[in-house]
């Protein structure tokens, strides 16, 4: 009995230390976790801003054919191709300076191509916008009832795959061209560039929506197509926006020499631990 009673005193001690230790360690491990968190080299936080962005994007972008659909005279053609412009810009303007909001996979290839925009970070950022694209047509089936492949572009009638797709090649070459014109150096005009390029959007398909449904962005169409698992025509949506891109970017370096120069690489990148390929550019 004496050799309980003298133990007990011990026994309790060590309690106490191992609980103390045990609460270190845990406020250790919370305050690590916390300051990874706000560790601006976490990629996750980009990943996640191109996914709801892109959601958005296509939310407005698909909702209003689909609206249309279902309630007849409910939202314009003209409605339907400006939301998607106003609805990129406002998109701009809340996210823009955490993922640079490329919302579109043929932008994020075009950065990369000029070196505003690491090709590491590319295949991250086309995943999430494929996501982001298609919760928005699930969401949007679930809530209007109506087939998403209404949502979806596609070429016209009496139209051919290939006038859709020189259709979308050359709209995507207008919107890149803004896109990385409004990031550059020499015309870097900051989060104001949303202006320019929501602004190019609405223009752009307020006169080639009629052919091609002016998608410019694979990520768009690819939502629609993959809930409805209606794929008609899509290498026209991925053809075309990607050869457009690639010519702007050659419009882009014979009118401004090479990228990844400091206003560019912040404008690709958003603000969170920019990677500036030529840090002797402006």
């Amino acid at each position: 009995m004496s050799d309980t009673q003298s133990n007990e005193p011990g026994d309790e001690s060590n309690l106490v230390r191992s609980a103390e230790g045990f609460l270190e360690q845990y406020q250790l491990g919370l305050r690590e976790t916390l300051a990874d968190f706000q560790n601006p080299r976490q990629e996750w936080r980009r990943q996640f801003s191109e996914l709801l962005g892109t959601f958005f994007l296509v939310l407005v972008a698909a909702g209003g054919p689909m609206m249309a659909r279902s309630i007849p005279g409910s939202v314009s053609p003209a409605a339907q191709v400006v939301a998607p412009g106003l609805m990129v810009m406002a998109i701009i303007f809340f996210m823009g300076r955490v993922s640079g909001a490329h919302l579109n996979p043929v932008v994020s290839i075009a950065f990369a191509i000029r070196k505003d925009f690491p090709w590491k970070r590319v295949p991250g950022y086309i995943v999430v916008q494929l996501i982001g694209g298609s919760l928005a047509a699930l969401f949007l089936e679930a809530v209007i009832h109506v087939s998403s492949q209404y949502g979806s572009t596609y070429p016209a009638a009496h139209y051919s795959a290939w006038s859709a797709f020189l259709m979308e090649l050359v709209l995507t070459t207008g919107l890149v061209s803004v896109i990385l014109g409004t990031a550059s150096g020499a015309q870097n005009i900051g989060i104001i560039g949303a202006l320019a390029v929501g602004g190019y959007i609405a223009l752009a398909g307020l006169w080639g929506s009629p052919i091609s449904g002016a998608s410019m962005n694979p990520a768009r169409t690819f939502g629609p197509d993959v809930v409805s698992l209606h794929f008609h025509a899509y290498w026209v949506y991925v053809a075309g926006p990607l050869s457009g891109a690639i010519i702007a970017c050659a419009f882009a370096f014979l009118l401004r020499g090479q990228g990844g120069g400091i206003a560019g690489s912040t404008a690709a990148q958003g603000g969170l631990f920019t990677e500036i390929t030529r840090p002797e550019k402006p």
